[in-house]
């Protein structure tokens, strides 16, 4: 890792199933990223600022409620209206393939299904990480 890159990881809107982003917490904070869980129940706004006040590289939404296709473009929009539209969004969640695919296009980097490897999603995350602070240099 070229450097300690912070992440937000957040369970938006009403979804009260929090053992995904704990345990993805865990993982990543075991690769060695810093890592803030908002805990349950954040809104858009709330993760926004969470992401802004904490200077992060990266958010990572937890979603099992099914509304995926509303809140990550929320969580975006405000993202964008702080000034922070090139954070790295990422997800996971019982999220349909089609549906992960329409949020690629909007915008997001990569979504992870049930059963995805900790240490894979840790490594694509200190690769694409790394990768964009090189382009950054």
């Amino acid at each position: 890792m070229k450097r300690t890159y912070r992440v937000v990881v957040a369970k938006p809107g009403l979804d009260g199933h929090d053992r995904g982003a704990k345990t993805i917490s865990r993982a990543l904070r075991d690769h060695g990223f810093e890592v803030i869980y908002t805990g349950l129940h954040q809104t858009p706004e709330q993760i926004a600022e969470t992401a802004l006040q904490e200077d992060v590289d990266a958010v990572g939404l937890s979603l099992l409620s099914g509304a995926h296709l509303t809140l990550f473009p929320r969580v975006m929009e405000e993202l964008r209206t702080r000034d922070m539209g090139d954070v790295l969004i990422f997800g996971g969640g019982v999220i349909p393939e089609a549906d992960a695919a329409t949020l690629r296009q909007q915008g997001v980097s990569e979504i992870f299904g049930p059963g995805s490897s900790l240490k894979a999603i840790a490594q694509w995350l200190e690769t694409t990480l790394d990768e964009r602070e090189k382009v950054s240099s």
